[in-house]
C-alpha cells in the first residue's frame, strides 16, 4: 500500500514510545505489588502478543503492492496479525481476570 515516506517511521516511533512507556509502568507495578505477579506476567505476554501483531500489520502495509503475490502476501499477513491479536487479548482479559479475582478475596 502505497504510503508517505514519513509515515512508516513515525508509525514505528510512536508505538515505541507508547509501549515503552507502558513496560516500564507496568514494570513499576509489578515490583511495587509481588503479590500480583502472575497478573504481570499475563500483562507482558499480551505486551508481547500484540507487538507481534503490530508487526505482522506493519509488514502488511508495507509489502510491495507490485509483486505478483502481493493480495496472497497482504493477506496472509493480515492472518497472522489477527491470530497474534487475539492471543494478545486472551492474554489481557487473563491479567485482568487475576487482578480482579485477588482485589475480591
Amino acid at each position: 500500500m502505497p504510503l508517505e515516506q514519513e509515515v512508516k517511521g513515525i508509525l514505528i516511533v510512536g508505538f515505541l514510545i507508547v509501549m515503552i512507556i507502558a513496560i516500564i509502568f507496568t514494570l513499576f507495578f509489578a515490583i511495587k505489588n509481588k503479590q500480583s505477579i502472575t497478573g504481570y506476567a499475563w500483562i507482558f505476554l499480551y505486551f508481547i502478543f500484540f507487538t507481534v501483531a503490530i508487526l505482522f500489520g506493519y509488514n502488511a502495509i508495507s509489502f510491495d503492492y507490485n509483486h505478483p503475490m502481493a493480495s496472497e502476501e497482504i493477506s496472509l499477513q493480515i492472518g497472522f496479525a489477527g491470530v497474534a491479536w487475539s492471543i494478545s487479548m486472551f492474554c489481557l482479559v487473563m491479567g485482568i481476570y487475576i487482578f480482579s479475582r485477588k482485589s475480591l478475596i
